[in-house]
C-alpha cells in the first residue's frame, strides 16, 4: 500500500484498514462476551452525527465519517468504484489530486447532510435530526466519480464487462437516484451524495479555470526526496514543462469532445502536465 506510491491503493487500504480494525474486535466480542460496546463507541464516537450540540462534542467526525462503513458490502462496492474509477481521474489528471479530492468531496458530504438535516423541516419537525448519522465513503468516492465525468465525460467503460456505457451517465444515474432517494430511508447518505458530486463537478471545472482547490491538501501527502537535482539548462526544463495556458486549452478540448479528440501530441502533454 505505501510502497507503491499510489494514492488509490492508500486510501483504499486505509478504509480496509479501519474496517477489519473494528470490525473483527467487534465480532469477537459479540461472540464470547455477547455485548457490543465495539460497535455502540464506533457509531457513538465515529460516525458523523447531525445534531449540532452532538457535533460540537464530535467535531472529529467529518473526517473520520469518511473511513467508516457499516457492512462489508458497503465498503465492498465503495471501494470497488473508487478503484475503477479513480483509475480515469488518474489518467486525466495525475495522481498528486486523488487524496485532495477524497476528502474535500467527503467534506462537502458532510457539510450538505448536517445543514439539510437542521434546515429541512422533515427532518427538524420530525426528530431525526436528533438521531441520524452518516457513514461511508461514498460522498468522497462521488466526488471522484463526478470529477472525472467532468473531465472526461464520453469516456466509454464496459459496465459488467459487456455493456458500453459513457461516464457522464454513470454519474447522472447517481445523482438523480440520490436525489429521489432523499425522502427515503437513507435520505442522509442521499444527501451526502449529492455534496460530494457537486464538489467534484465544481473542482474539475475551476481546474479547468486555472484554479486549484486540493493542490494544497494533496502536497501534503506527496513525499520529498532528499536528493535535489539543479539543471543549468533552462530551455531544456521550460520545454519538459508545459504551459497552464496550454494545458487548460487541452482539458477544455476534452470536457468538450472528449479524450479519444486530442492528438497524440496533445496526450503527451497532458501526460507530462500529471506527472508534474
Amino acid at each position: 500500500m505505501f510502497r507503491t506510491g499510489s494514492k488509490l491503493y492508500l486510501l483504499i487500504g486505509i478504509n480496509v484498514i479501519v474496517f477489519l480494525a473494528i470490525n473483527i474486535p467487534g465480532q469477537l466480542e459479540k461472540l464470547m462476551f455477547r455485548s457490543d460496546l465495539i460497535s455502540t463507541y464506533t457509531t457513538d464516537y465515529l460516525w458523523l452525527p447531525s445534531y449540532l450540540p452532538k457535533l460540537l462534542t464530535r467535531f472529529w467526525t467529518p473526517v473520520t465519517y469518511m473511513f467508516m462503513h457499516s457492512g462489508i458490502f458497503h465498503i465492498l462496492f465503495n471501494m470497488l468504484w473508487l478503484y475503477w474509477i479513480g483509475q480515469i481521474f488518474e489518467e486525466f489528471l495525475g495522481e498528486k489530486r486523488t487524496v485532495g479530492l477524497y476528502l474535500l468531496g467527503g467534506l462537502a458530504g458532510a457539510l450538505l447532510f448536517v445543514a439539510s438535516y437542521n434546515i429541512f423541516p422533515a427532518f427538524t419537525q420530525s426528530g431525526l435530526v436528533l438521531i441520524s448519522a452518516a457513514v461511508g465513503s461514498s460522498a468522497a468516492v462521488m466526488a471522484i466519480i463526478a470529477g472525472a465525468a467532468t473531465i472526461a465525460p464520453n469516456y466509454t467503460i464496459m459496465l459488467f464487462g459487456v455493456i458500453p456505457i459513457k461516464l457522464k451517465w454513470i454519474a447522472l444515474f447517481y445523482v438523480a437516484t440520490g436525489f429521489l432517494g432523499i425522502s427515503g430511508a437513507n435520505a442522509g447518505g442521499e444527501i451526502s451524495h449529492i455534496g460530494g458530486a457537486l464538489f467534484g463537478f465544481i473542482y474539475v471545472k475551476q481546474l479547468q479555470r486555472g484554479r486549484d482547490m486540493v493542490g494544497a491538501i494533496s502536497s501534503l501527502f506527496k513525499s520529498r526526496s532528499k536528493l535535489k537535482v539543479v539543471s543549468n539548462n533552462k530551455d531544456k526544463s521550460s520545454a519538459d514543462t508545459p504551459r497552464q495556458d496550454e494545458i487548460d486549452r487541452i482539458l477544455d478540448k476534452i470536457s468538450k469532445n472528449g479524450y479519444d479528440s486530442l492528438s497524440k501530441q496533445e496526450k503527451e502533454i497532458l501526460f507530462r502536465a500529471s506527472k508534474k
